[in-house]
């Protein structure tokens, strides 16, 4: 077999046994080319349903021969279709290669007639060449003659020119110079290519002779014509008309001798000014500077009357005069200043100063600044700037061109500042020790902090005019320096304070008599927790004073804000490299410690006010109550106390409530654990061990009574009720319902000890050692059976923890339980104890001297197992120690 068979072989087989498909396009151009509805042609024809759609019952297989017939009929017609096809296809490759042979023939014609085109414009070109050779020569010719013509004439007109200048020059005739000297001064620098040439040379030397002869003679002539009497050589002074004339030629010569012209010409104006005003005179001081501007104001209108015509529009001779003036004025200012500083006050020092600011505005609206280096376009800008209290918003022109002299000497107006705020904070504080009338006022905030923030604002915009570097910066200072005094003199002196308790003073002695002897301990103990019982009332603001503190928190608040504003103003007005510099975090600190405490302060009057009711509390005897009621009387008692004191603090703060939302989440913060601590103290047991359902449950109610009224805390005692803040009623549910749960563990027995302990961690899965310890006290359970529910305790915890029910205790919380073992001991029936206002419970003690050894004992080996080595050695100690004094 053939490899053109073996290579066509597997194609037919592909044909032969697979279906042919087409793309989704390829079938879109075929319906668009062949147009049918035959449902045969369809790319989804299914032959079974479309003999069905023929014969749809019995009764249409009747006419089956027919449709027979018209399909092989379609199937001939098919056949003849294909058959021409195919024989068309036969002659196709014939026709193609005629083609073929037929376009490289006409390639072939087309290639020699572009032959010929190329040939005969390469004959073309080199005829038109030798037709314009002649002509180029001609032209080349006449350029150069051309040249040789004008050259000519610049040398004729070279020679002509200086002879006729000499000639103008001797009979100073500068209205005639002026044009032939520009045209020779062009023709000179025409010639400077030549300057090879010896006569060319020459020439060129005359005229820069011409130029600097012309120079010397025209300065000359204006020395003559401003000077007192003429000299020897010139007895005849030129006229104004022949000045300006000499200036027209003086602008075409070298612009340094217009610079030294005009240099002699300004000093020579400002002459009388140097003498008038020497140092050594009486109006050269600072008192009398005004008479310094009248001056160049008379000169220059003088001036531009008498000889405004003789100088040229563009040499702004009134403007150098100026500026001239300037410079001196500053450098006489700061020497006479430098040698006479003692004689400058601020009220002195603020007249010259603004009388210089209003004489540079003045010239920056007379002047272009182009001497200044100043854009024309400065002018009218500075025209059009809008003004504003702190004067223009933009720079003018001749800022400071005077007025830099005297900011060497700005700290004298600093420390004028500094003297009115010290004698405006004493009269602040004068003003806050008199009663401030609340009602009167309608404002919360004192007056004094706005006098003082309009007082800076009226300083920073003056110091804003004088300068804004280093004085600006230094007044930054001395802001912050009265802020702090006002906030430590104005608003801390007149904050109200209580006369200091004797609590600590008791406490002290009763610490130093428990170290000093420790034999007397449980005596000793004893005295510490009596003194806590005979404090007496405890000492409360008056309404005036809450009021008097809410005031100073809003004026704190008031502060705060405005001294952030301050701030940002400083930087928006002081220079680039000092706004680094400014920062008032301290100052704003300040006012912050000053709210915090303020709210401090009213949060321990509001606890002070419910310390008799918590007393109360603990003093009620609920194992011995038998029946429930309402609630008890300590809960209306601190309910009378929130409606007392809370009215009056949420209307003096109805600008600030975000402060008495601080001051209710700081009060719950500090109430709450404070009456949990009560409530461990309060006896629920009765005399034979069991629990006073009657008192729990009533304990219950109070509790739950209390948890509302601190609820409704932010609202009570107002017409209006408005819902308290979700975050405060967070706090409150959160920290009520652990004391709900407290009582509700109280109410289980305790038998037996492994469903006791599930039902504690189950109400309060977060107990610590110490917290058990304070409900086991509270239900009378004996030290030893303690002891034992304590191990079962931590043993239960930690089974839960492992097995992920609650989290594992800490082991500072264990330490903690731990402290609060050894400071308390077991206590008989008869017994009540006083717990110290802190986390731990401290009690006194009657049990014997052994059984409180052995306690010890035994949480010493407690602690071997859970404590670190710091807590064991200290434990240790004191047990040696209790055995040595009690044997």
């Amino acid at each position: 077999m053939s490899e053109t068979a073996v290579a066509v072989e597997p194609e037919e087989r592909m044909v032969a046994n697979n279906k042919i498909h087409f793309s989704k396009e390829v079938k879109q151009v075929i319906d668009k080319v062949l147009k049918t509805d035959d449902p045969m042609d369809a790319p989804d024809f299914n032959t079974v349903d479309y003999i069905n759609q023929l014969f749809p019952n019995e009764q249409s297989l009747a006419g089956i021969d027919e449709t027979i017939q018209k399909m092989q009929c379609e199937v001939s017609l098919i056949d003849d279709n294909i058959r021409s096809v195919v024989r068309g296809q036969t002659n196709t490759g014939q026709d193609g290669q005629l083609a073929l042979c037929e376009a490289q023939k006409v390639i072939s014609s087309l290639f020699s007639h572009i032959i010929d085109v190329k040939t005969r414009a390469e004959r073309t070109e080199e005829m038109v060449k030798e037709i314009t050779r002649d002509i180029k020569q001609l032209d080349c010719a006449k350029r150069n003659l051309t040249a040789a013509i004008t050259t000519l004439n610049h040398l004729h007109m070279l020679v002509g020119g200086i002879d006729s200048l000499n000639k103008l020059i001797e009979r100073r005739s500068y209205g005639e110079i002026l044009n032939p000297l520009q045209a020779i001064t062009e023709v000179n620098q025409h010639f400077q290519q030549f300057s090879d040439i010896e006569e060319i040379k020459n020439l060129s030397q005359s005229v820069d002779k011409i130029q600097v002869t012309l120079a010397q003679q025209i300065t000359e002539d204006f020395k003559d014509a401003f000077s007192a009497k003429p000299s020897a050589q010139n007895q005849h002074r030129l006229g104004l008309n022949q000045l300006a004339d000499a200036c027209k030629v003086m602008s075409v010569l070298d612009p340094k001798v217009k610079k030294e012209l005009l240099k002699w010409f300004i000093a020579q104006q400002l002459e009388e000014y140097t003498h008038l005003f020497h140092e050594n005179q009486d109006i050269a001081w600072l008192d009398k500077i005004d008479k310094r501007y009248a001056w160049l104001k008379r000169h220059l209108l003088d001036f531009e009357d008498k000889y405004g015509p003789v100088f040229p529009l563009d040499w702004e001779v009134s403007e150098r005069i100026t500026v001239e003036f300037c410079r001196q004025t500053r450098e006489q200012l700061a020497q006479i200043m430098a040698k006479r500083t003692n004689e400058i006050d601020v009220r002195l020092l603020l007249f010259a100063i603004n009388k210089t600011q209003a004489f540079e505005q003045l010239l920056s609206k007379r002047f272009t600044g182009v001497t200044l280096g100043a854009q024309p376009t400065d002018k009218a800008r500075v025209l059009n700037e809008p003004t504003t209290t702190d004067g223009p918003v933009g720079i003018t022109v001749f800022h400071d061109q005077i007025g830099q002299c005297f900011k060497t000497h700005l700290d004298i107006y600093i420390r004028s500042i500094d003297r009115n705020l010290t004698e405006l904070m004493d009269k602040f504080v004068e003003m806050s020790r008199e009663p401030y009338k609340f009602a009167e006022a309608k404002t919360t905030v004192y007056p004094s902090s706005g006098d003082l923030f309009v007082f800076y604002k009226k300083c920073m915009v003056q110091c804003n005019q004088l300068s804004n570097e280093q004085p600006m910066y230094d007044l930054a200072l001395v802001f912050k320096k009265y802020l702090r005094e006002y906030a430590s003199k104005v608003l801390e002196g007149s904050t109200p304070k209580l006369v200091p308790s004797t609590t600590s003073s008791s406490i002290g002695k009763s610490v130093s008599l428990l170290t000093r002897d420790m034999q007397n301990l449980s005596t000793a103990a004893g005295q510490v927790f009596h003194n806590f019982l005979k404090e007496g009332d405890t000492q409360r603001f008056a309404r005036d004073d809450l009021v008097r503190i809410c005031c100073v928190l809003t004026t704190g608040e008031y502060c705060l804000e405005t001294v952030q504003q301050l701030e940002d103003k400083l930087k928006e007005k002081v220079t680039s490299a000092y706004v680094s510099k400014i920062d008032m975090s301290e100052e704003k600190d300040v006012f912050h410690r000053i709210i915090s405490n303020c709210i401090q302060l009213l949060v321990q009057d509001l606890e002070a006010g419910c310390e008799a009711s918590l007393q109360a509390m603990s003093k009620v005897q609920w194992q011995h109550i038998n029946n429930v009621g309402d609630q008890s009387a300590f809960i209306s008692s601190l309910c009378g106390n929130f409606k007392q004191t809370v009215p009056t603090i949420r209307d003096t703060l109805a600008s600030s409530r975000k402060y008495f939302t601080q001051f209710c989440h700081r009060f719950v913060a500090a109430f709450i654990p404070k009456f949990i601590n009560v409530l461990y103290r309060c006896k629920l047991t009765l005399s034979d061990g069991s629990n006073n359902v009657l008192g729990c449950e009533q304990l219950l109610l109070d509790t739950h009574s209390l948890k509302t009224a601190l609820l409704e805390l932010p609202s009570v005692g107002s017409s209006v009720n408005r819902k308290a803040p979700t975050s405060y009623t967070k706090v409150v549910v959160k920290d009520m319902t652990r004391a709900e749960m407290i009582i509700k563990v109280v109410m289980t027995p305790v038998q037996p000890p492994a469903h006791f302990t599930q039902q504690v961690l189950k109400l309060l899965p977060d107990i610590t050692i110490a917290e058990y310890q304070k409900i086991l006290d509270m239900k009378a359970v004996k030290r030893v059976d303690q002891l034992q529910l304590i191990d079962l305790f931590k043993h239960t915890a930690s089974a839960a923890a492992v097995s992920g029910l609650i989290e594992p205790n800490t082991g500072e919380e264990e330490s903690q339980g731990a402290e609060a073992v050894v400071a308390t001991s077991g206590t008989t029936d008869d017994t009540e104890t006083v717990a110290v206002p802190t986390e731990t419970t401290t009690a006194a003690s009657s049990t014997p001297k052994r059984a409180f050894i052995f306690s010890v004992g035994s949480f010493t080996g407690s602690a071997d197992k859970n404590a670190d080595g710091s807590s064991q050695t200290g434990i240790r100690k004191l047990e040696n120690l209790l055995k040595k004094r009690f044997p």
